[in-house]
């Protein structure tokens, strides 16, 4: 079984344990997050869906991303991920949203260096968790090496929520 769809059964067997859902936003990763999410049988039951929202204009229109939070940072910033992961979130009702924006090449974008990647989920008490890794590789390798952060960092939060309401 290949690491994505091990990942993404575990986190949506997590999900379908306590009856909670996931969207997911993203941008440089292009639809890779939602399509290792429904991968598995029955992600259905826990993948409510996406947003690809590529282009910067599409981050504010969609998902609520502050427009003056765009033009003073530019689409790749944390705080960027975090608007994301909560307009998804709020735009499709999931328990849990899941953001990915970054530069995977072959140019710098916005001034950050290709490789800059920030990731966040979104919970439904609006708490917000980040991950920033520095990738470095091809193009596909920083999208396929996204796509593995972004899940674990969701597996990462729905197991620590896991420990946290269980006593």
């Amino acid at each position: 079984m290949s690491r994505h769809l091990l990942a993404a059964t575990e986190v949506l067997a997590l999900l379908v344990r306590r009856g909670e859902t996931v969207a997911v936003a993203e941008s440089l990763t292009a639809g890779l997050v939602c399509a290792s999410l429904t991968g598995p049988p029955g992600a259905s039951a826990a993948f409510l869906g996406g947003v690809v929202s590529y282009a910067t204009e599409l981050k504010h229109r969609l998902l609520n991303v502050p427009a003056d939070l765009l033009a003073r940072e530019g689409a790749v910033h944390p705080e960027v991920a975090a608007a994301m992961a909560d307009g998804v979130r709020l735009l499709t009702g999931a328990t849990y949203g899941l953001a990915a924006t970054g530069v995977a090449g072959p140019d710098p974008q916005d001034g950050k260096p290709v490789g800059t990647v920030h990731l966040a989920v979104s919970g439904p008490d609006g708490r917000v968790w980040h991950r920033d890794p520095r990738l470095a590789g091809t193009r596909d390798q920083i999208r396929e090496m996204t796509v593995n952060e972004a899940v674990d960092l969701l597996r990462g939060v729905l197991e620590t929520n896991v420990r946290e309401h269980s006593g």
